[in-house]
């Protein structure tokens, strides 16, 4: 059986104004009538039933994810006391899901990339779960074969072919961390290399042992957790155990250690969504190379992102490259070519006192 584990607890800070600590962008309706945890939730229909599905959040986003998931059980939301990475997450769910199926089948899963099409990445799944199901020890990870030499994701190196009728599937050689501009134009020029989706499949027993055997020390303070989960107990235990744990990512705990990984080519579209400019390969531009998400006029104005409410008019006269995003209480205007500062923004606002805005 499968068990989905949706994580959400990034901040996306990327995305301010719009993305705040109480709505942040996986909480969003970036491209489309759905938020992205919705759709990231709508993907897993008919693939796995919402009881088996389990929410991993911070502890100040369970209710607004209870109200935009009304299909997942509230005993199925997890709210972390604080951020420690992947791997924290990786083990409190796996220790969830065993207490009711211990060799069940777990797909993790961000709650802000965007997949297309839903039916080609669930017939990527359950080829991963067959592929684990013949080897229980086996972990898959999806690769997403790269069209242009980004130095954003992490990459796979692939190895060994496995035999398989409809899907790629490869033994993974190692796995790379996010290259400069020169390694990952010979990346792609390589082939064999794939970008890190960060979705992963494997056996309930399977990781726990994998993160018994690398990371004893996370390994003891998330057993200690779950052993009190149902205690009065319980809420004090969670926040003093994980606020002790060495926040890692589950990549750097588990898979460039472990030596059964497989990727399978994923047959399907993905996108990320990191940055405001995701905007411009989800929705498309128009004949100036802008992309228009907000009541707009424009002269002489080009290969600009500019968002906002509809009932907002936004003028622009003789921009190009730049981002504007308005919202009620704030507004962001920025040359694309410096998006990568904007998460610093969120920092700034802090150290000035400006809380409200965050």
């Amino acid at each position: 059986m499968i068990h989905a584990v949706i994580m959400a607890g990034g901040a996306g800070t990327r995305f301010w104004p719009e993305s705040r600590v109480a709505l942040p962008k996986q909480l969003l309706k970036m491209a489309g009538p759905r938020t992205m945890i919705q759709s990231t939730m709508d993907r897993l229909v008919g693939l796995c039933d919402p009881k088996n599905c389990l929410i991993v959040t911070n502890r100040q986003l369970v209710d607004a994810v209870a109200a935009q998931l009304p299909e997942v059980p509230g005993e199925s939301l997890i709210g972390e006391p604080c951020k420690r990475d992947t791997a924290p997450c990786v083990g409190l769910a796996a220790f969830w899901i065993g207490k009711r199926d211990p060799t069940g089948i777990m797909l993790m899963l961000p709650a802000d990339h965007v997949i297309q099409a839903t039916s080609a990445f669930q017939a990527a799944v359950r080829k991963g779960a067959e592929l684990v199901q013949a080897d229980p020890t086996r972990i898959i990870t999806f690769g997403i074969r790269p069209t242009y030499p980004s130095e954003a994701f992490g990459y796979i190196e692939r190895d060994s072919v496995a035999s398989s009728a409809d899907l790629g599937v490869f033994r993974v050689k190692r796995f790379r961390e996010k290259p400069n501009r020169q390694t990952a134009q010979q990346f792609l020029e390589a082939g064999g290399f794939y970008w890190n989706a960060g979705i992963f499949l494997w056996r309930v027993d399977t990781i726990k042992s994998a993160l018994r055997r690398f990371e004893p020390e996370m390994y003891a303070h998330v057993e200690c957790i779950a052993q009190a989960l149902g205690a009065p107990q319980f809420t004090e235990v969670f926040e003093r155990e994980f606020a002790a744990i060495g926040g890692k990512s589950i990549d750097y705990a588990v898979l460039e250690k472990y030596d059964n990984v497989w990727v399978i080519e994923a047959p399907f579209d993905w996108d990320d969504v990191g940055n405001w400019t995701s905007l411009s390969r989800l929705v498309g531009t128009d004949h100036s190379g802008n992309t228009i998400q907000a009541t707009h006029v424009g002269i002489d104005t080009t290969n600009s992102i500019v968002r906002g409410a509809s009932e907002h008019l936004i003028v622009t006269v003789g921009l190009n490259d730049c981002i504007i995003v308005q919202t009620p209480d704030a507004t962001l205007i920025a040359n694309r070519n410096d998006e990568e500062k904007i998460r610093n923004v969120v920092k700034a606002l802090s150290e000035k006192g400006l809380n409200r805005f965050l």
